[in-house]
């Protein structure tokens, strides 16, 4: 792949899938961005049509998402990511932290769930088989903080430090395969702490405030280790092209720079959206039990002011 008024050469030409069709990393997450956009815009538009609500912020929030994956994946950003550390980088943080909360914010799932059609009695839709995805062991497995928080952390060390990552990176599938990996670990890591699509897991807020901080702060760790080395630490980026006139350790400590820096973001968007839906949890539940005591006309009130006069007769 030649990057022309670069002088820049790629040596990872795309794999073919049959006779003389080229399949590379842009096209694959290209397909993937327009088929999840086109998937959930019948989702809403079908919800339209039968006269029901879907909130706007929600689109907003998933085609934001959708579009930062296109980003770094489908533009020249991903080439320059397979020749310079820092690139990549950014590619990994936007991928697996920013790239995760944008889409599960969208509540795909619960859309989903209400656009799908329900199958007839005694025969198996979609719908009810994504209820029973949602409902099988697998995913209670894979949603629990015992494997989220462990699996999101050894992304990072077990990739990078040790030979898997050169592996991974010599190859057009290999590279396609550890972004999807980054993308469906920080969604199932960000699911259960967002709380905004049913889920096996349902933590309360605290909780998931602690799954939260629990793993950011790895990043950090890691981002530090990188911009600490006296030595570049990955085979890949050991030899950047002369035409980008880089250092090779300089580029590793931007990239741990940006590791470091990155891990706050999430960590900010994260906690802001908890402190607003418990807000409005709060809210909804006081809205509840004040409509609760209109209608028994606040029986739990009569019987404790009851209590009450019963105590100070005895008293007389």
């Amino acid at each position: 792949m030649d990057h022309s008024g670069h002088g820049m050469t790629m040596d990872l030409p795309p794999f073919t899938l049959g006779r003389g069709l080229e399949f590379s990393p842009d096209l694959f997450f290209l397909i993937g961005c327009l088929a999840g956009l086109g998937l959930y815009g019948w989702g809403v538009a079908r919800l339209r049509r039968r006269g029901d609500a879907w909130p706007v912020s929600r689109t907003v929030f998933f085609t934001v998402g959708v579009l930062t994956i296109a980003l770094v994946m489908c533009t020249k950003l991903n080439d320059y990511g397979m020749v310079m550390f820092s690139v990549h980088m950014v590619q990994h943080m936007v991928i697996s932290m920013l790239s995760p909360i944008l889409l599960l914010l969208g509540a795909p799932v619960t859309l989903a769930l209400r656009a799908l059609p329900v199958a007839g009695r005694g025969s198996t839709g979609p719908r009810e088989l994504l209820l029973k995805l949602l409902h099988s062991r697998y995913m209670k497995v894979i949603t629990h903080p015992g494997f989220t928080i462990p699996m999101f952390i050894a992304s990072l060390y077990a990739l990078y430090f040790t030979p898997l990552f050169d592996f991974l990176m010599g190859s057009k599938p290999g590279h396609i395969g550890m972004m999807v990996h980054f993308l469906m670990v920080g969604l199932v890591f960000f699911w259960p702490i967002m709380g905004v699509d049913p889920g096996p897991h349902r933590p309360g807020y605290v909780m998931r405030m602690l799954e939260l901080f629990a793993g950011m702060p790895f990043h950090a760790f890691f981002g530090i280790a990188l911009m600490m080395a006296s030595e570049p630490m990955v085979t890949t980026y050991r030899n950047p092209p002369a035409s980008l006139g880089i250092d090779a350790l300089t580029d590793q400590n931007a990239a741990g720079g940006i590791a470091w820096a990155f891990s706050e973001i999430p960590s900010v968007l994260v906690l802001i959206a908890l402190v607003y839906q418990w807000y409005h949890s709060e809210q909804r539940q006081a809205v509840r039990k004040d409509r609760a005591a209109d209608r028994d006309g606040d029986k739990d009130l009569e019987a404790y002011n009851a209590y009450l006069a019963s105590l100070q007769a005895r008293g007389r």
